[in-house]
């Protein structure tokens, strides 16, 4: 059964847009335990929002992980996971921080609960109810 993932990434860094263009991207240079962990748990075919942060703060688009398992190249000790991913869909209206964090049903979400988390797992039930929030 595939999992539910939401990915942090600074626009000005790297952007749905930027993913789109390249057409599949590596997300690595996360340092943080937990985060590392969701990473090296994320197997081919899981999905995960795109969540843009600083800039933004809102799930902008799904993207579906196209290789799990791999080593951060950006890691010179070996030790820090990454994956890639490619582009899955762009939401119709992104869902922000603030509509999350105001919905009851998502008051248990990593995001919320985690919010310096860079990648989170999401339950199927917080997956249906976002994208049920991004139908608008």
């Amino acid at each position: 059964m595939s999992r539910h993932w939401l990915m942090k990434s600074e626009p000005d860094a790297y952007s749905w847009d930027d993913l789109v263009e390249q057409g599949e991207g590596i997300w690595d240079g996360v340092r943080n335990h937990r985060a590392k962990n969701n990473l090296a748990a994320m197997q081919e075919g899981d999905t995960a929002f795109f969540y843009h942060s600083n800039i933004g703060l809102e799930i902008v688009g799904v993207v579906e992980i196209s290789e799990g398992g791999l080593t951060d190249p950006t890691d010179p000790t070996g030790k820090w996971a990454a994956v890639k991913v490619k582009p899955k869909q762009k939401l119709r209206h992104p869902v922000t921080l603030k509509q999350i964090k105001a919905e009851p049903r998502l008051a248990d979400c990593e995001l919320v609960r985690q919010s310096r988390l860079s990648v989170a797992e999401i339950t199927p039930a917080e997956w249906e109810v976002i994208l049920e929030m991004s139908k608008g």
